[in-house]
């Protein structure tokens, strides 16, 4: 940790009379350390400094942390805005439902909401699209006999996404690599000149939102045509209030940046997960096998409380998104302290996903704290997907899908008698920003 932080500002500095947290190098603050360890970065600064602490976030400026399970219900708050979340990436999410309050937000929310709802999902045959890719390329691993996790999973989530998106097979190389320079524009330095990652990311941005709009042309020529895209362009055009295709298209590349990394991250802990903890495979093979095929509609999710566990918790060990960033619009009472208007704010998930004073035995990963409860789950125990007005419109989706992923999984390795094991260590490499996941060498062994 004290590599990461910056030896010279040992200084004990306050803003609003809330501590800032020492350590920041010039221009990047401390990022070094949110990175790469921010659980002991924050640790480190609830015990010195306490609950409400400032951090450097470089570019995007200081962000007051708030420690308390409290400061969850901002996320509620009619006077905190996700504005912010332009502000710091405002390449990828302007116009996006992410980035969006008040009634932009709800008017475009509630425009293609129905299409990521069970319903929606199953009459567009979700998983029934998903079953027979997610099964090949769980043979594919199983045929190979190790596999470097987390590269597959993302290769896994983009073949989802873009048959998802009705991509062509033929197509798919192109789509890929305009993703990945897409996300250049999540680390990208303002500077536009040619070759450099701004200019890069900006030119695959608007290939790929030139493709988008190609799609939604298509949707609306074919109406009767079945699918997720199909259908939000189709609720869009019903929608009350005419909104342009700009947020049409930037919602559903949110979709595509959305549905990868995070899930991606999810899917590979919980293949690490499996190969630490014997008896945990063994539970969910003879769950699947009692199940016996891949479950395609969230009717099927029932039979599978198992896989359905262990998604929720990989989820709250390892959280992918870290961190969410807000802003006050008006004076905020926060403890004994008073925010005024105009702070940005830094709501770190991570921190309350495995706090004690939420969960018993925060760090052991436990199925049991799902299987095993009679109360119904609280919005802080799903806190990965948000609260409030921007509750994350994938959650049906991603839970579709990661329980198909587990099932499938589980059948495909037990009939070869085969089970995940780790190759590698999984202490170092994990990075925790902009979003969380294991480190890109942990290779899994299937023997």
């Amino acid at each position: 940790m004290d590599m990461l932080l910056n030896p010279l500002d040992r200084r004990h500095r306050l803003r609003h009379d809330i501590p800032v947290v020492p350590g920041a190098f010039p221009l990047v603050g401390h990022l070094p350390a949110i990175a790469c360890d921010l659980p002991r970065l924050l640790r480190r600064a609830e015990r010195t400094l306490g609950s409400y602490f400032w951090l450097d976030f470089g570019p995007a400026g200081h962000l007051m942390t708030c420690m308390d399970p409290d400061a969850f219900a901002l996320l509620r708050h009619k006077d905190v805005s996700s504005a912010l979340i332009e502000e710091i990436a405002p390449e990828l999410f302007r116009g996006t439902l992410v980035a969006q309050d008040g009634g932009a937000h709800r008017r475009a929310r509630d425009a293609i909401r129905g299409a990521f709802l069970p319903k929606g999902l199953n009459e567009a045959g979700i998983g029934d699209l998903f079953a027979p890719i997610i099964g090949a390329r769980v043979q594919a691993w199983r045929d190979r006999g190790e596999v470097t996790i987390l590269r597959e999973t993302g290769e896994l989530m983009l073949k989802l996404i873009f048959s998802l998106m009705g991509i062509p097979a033929h197509d798919l190389p192109a789509w890929h690599r305009k993703y990945r320079q897409l996300l250049l524009l999540i680390v990208a330095p303002p500077v536009d000149l040619p070759g450099l990652p701004l200019r890069r990311g900006r030119a695959a941005r608007d290939w790929i939102d030139a493709q988008l709009r190609q799609f939604v042309r298509d949707a609306r020529a074919h109406a009767a045509r079945s699918g997720l895209i199909s259908d939000m362009v189709s609720a869009f055009d019903r929608s009350d209030d005419a909104l342009c295709d700009d947020v049409l298209v930037a919602n559903i590349r949110l979709l595509l940046l959305g549905g990868h990394d995070t899930t991606a991250s999810t899917m590979a802990w919980m293949v690490i997960e499996l190969a630490r903890q014997p008896l945990l495979w063994e539970a969910l093979v003879e769950e699947a096998q009692r199940v016996g095929a891949v479950p395609t509609r969230h009717a099927d999710l029932a039979q599978c409380p198992l896989a359905e566990s262990l998604f929720r918790e990989t989820l709250r060990v390892h959280p992918p998104t870290t961190i969410l960033p807000r802003r006050a619009l008006q004076e905020l009472q926060l403890g004994r302290w008073r925010i005024p208007a105009g702070t940005d704010l830094c709501i770190p998930l991570l921190h309350f996903s495995t706090s004690a004073l939420l969960h018993e035995a925060p760090d052991q990963f436990r199925l049991a704290r799902w299987l095993q409860r009679s109360e119904p789950i609280r919005p802080i125990e799903m806190l990965q997907f948000g609260t409030g007005p921007h509750v994350c419109i994938g959650y049906h989706l991603v839970w579709l899908e990661l329980v198909q992923f587990s099932i499938a999984l589980a059948l495909t390795m037990r009939k070869a008698g085969v089970r995940p094991r780790l190759l590698s260590g999984v202490e170092k490499g994990q990075r925790y920003y902009p979003t969380a996941h294991p480190s890109m060498t942990i290779r899994i062994g299937f023997s």
